[in-house]
């Protein structure tokens, strides 16, 4: 067994090679290089299911635009947990190995397929892509690339598409989020919760609920109206305060989160699924953890929901995107929230900046649970020199109190620079701690 796997992580190399034309590239820089007749780019390849190890910067023959796509320069790229359980292979109907992964990124139109309107060379803009985002280069349908404003930076534009369109979509269009109702959002630290704090802040009068890490409260609690540890018994702390609960509950969580989320819910409430992160406990798929919290998840009589009167969602954006069609709805959503951009009543939170070759240490913080706000793979950026052990135990206290700055250094609309954690032993990374 051990030697088919050796024979089959080989196998899957030479595939990646052989598709890159040559050697990976592991050392950074961008710039873009020839391939035989044609152009080559950097680009994030997942050579197949499994843990951090499966990741690796290679290069890959530059796609060029096709009917009604464009054809655009990456200077950023949003990482997201779904890009974790994509890595996994965590998700329904995973597409098939070697793959760039990737959903969304930001950069210049370099290039336009034929019968493309609305859009020329030079132009700024952000996109969602279906894969592919991690990359120097992307095409994408024009339905899915949205011009950005000239305030807005390019971490920034990757910051926003997945998660301010979700915050967005679940808020107003399937829970109609109005003056005076209540908000339980959890993960209210991560990229989507920031968003959904924002967006309940222009709405009168809206209370908003968050659970997250306790070492994240001091960067966040001006940002919900109340903040409660995302392992302490929040349905009490929520109880004590709104006794009837509240009328909106977010959850990306899934597990024994659904049924306190419905618990929760005042009549005529609404319960939304986005997603199921307490599924990744590790750094690869494991059945128990997926077992075990599928087994948590209430099983809901709909006879109990009608009587109760309460209502149970889920949302996924790519779906509605790439599956059912919905792109003219999702253009008209960010259309209003640039002009809320454009108003500075939101703004992305971007948590850290990491080069292409810094996938594996950028995921590695998400798996940690250590973001507050977006992590953003920066096209442009020179990875950070590695260093031993010996020289991080010499950072150790450093390290410590670059913790406690950070507490105090993110506030509301905060963005960072900060490098804690890595994958893997030995070498690492040097954290790069904005003072």
């Amino acid at each position: 067994m051990a030697k088919e796997g050796v024979e089959k992580a080989e196998e899957t190399e030479q595939m990646i090679e052989k598709e890159a034309g040559k050697e990976p590239a592991e050392g950074g820089g961008g710039g873009s290089h020839r391939l035989g007749d044609a152009q080559e780019m950097r680009a994030v390849v997942l050579a197949g299911f499994g843990g951090l190890n499966k990741l690796r910067v290679t290069r890959k023959a530059m796609p060029e635009p096709q009917d009604g796509e464009l054809k655009i320069r990456v200077k950023a790229c949003g990482l997201n947990f779904l890009d974790l359980m994509v890595r996994q292979g965590n998700i329904d109907n995973p597409p098939k190995t070697p793959l760039v992964p990737g959903f969304e990124c930001s950069g210049i139109v370099e290039a336009l397929g034929d019968s493309v309107k609305g859009f020329e060379i030079g132009d700024r803009v952000m996109a969602f892509v279906n894969y592919n985002a991690w990359a120097e280069v992307v095409c994408t349908p024009v339905d899915f690339v949205y011009k950005i404003p000239e305030d807005m930076s390019f971490s920034e534009a990757a910051a926003f598409p997945m998660n301010f369109v979700t915050a967005y979509m679940m808020l107003f269009e399937v829970a109609n989020l109005r003056e005076g109702m209540s908000v339980l959002v959890h993960s209210a630290g991560g990229g989507v919760g920031q968003a959904v704090a924002q967006l309940c802040s222009t709405v009168p009068n809206v209370t908003v609920f968050g659970t997250a890490s306790t070492f994240k409260h001091e960067a966040i609690k001006d940002s919900v109206t109340h903040l409660f540890d995302r392992n302490a018994d929040y349905v009490q702390e929520v109880k004590r305060i709104s006794a009837e609960g509240v009328d909106i509950v977010l959850d990306c969580l899934c597990g024994d989160n659904t049924g306190k989320g419905l618990s929760l819910l005042k009549p005529l409430g609404t319960y939304i699924l986005y997603g199921s992160s307490n599924m990744v406990t590790g750094e690869t798929k494991s059945f128990f953890s997926f077992a075990k919290s599928w087994w948590q998840v209430e099983k809901v009589n709909p006879i109990k929901l009608y009587e109760e009167n309460k209502v149970i969602a889920g949302f996924s954006l790519l779906n509605l995107l790439f599956k059912q069609g919905r792109a003219g709805l999702i253009r008209g959503v960010v259309d209003k929230l640039i002009g809320l951009y454009n108003q500075k009543k939101v703004k992305p939170v971007v948590d850290s900046l990491w080069a292409l070759e810094e996938v594996k240490e950028a995921m590695q913080r998400i798996h940690d649970r250590g973001n507050i706000g977006k992590l953003i793979l920066d096209v442009e950026k020179t990875p950070t020199p590695l260093v031993s052990q010996k020289q991080r135990d010499l950072f150790s206290s450093r390290s410590e109190s670059s913790r406690s700055r950070h507490k105090r250094g993110v506030g509301r609309w905060g963005g960072r620079k900060c490098r804690q954690g890595s994958a893997g032993q030995g070498w690492r990374r040097k954290p790069e701690v904005t003072k």
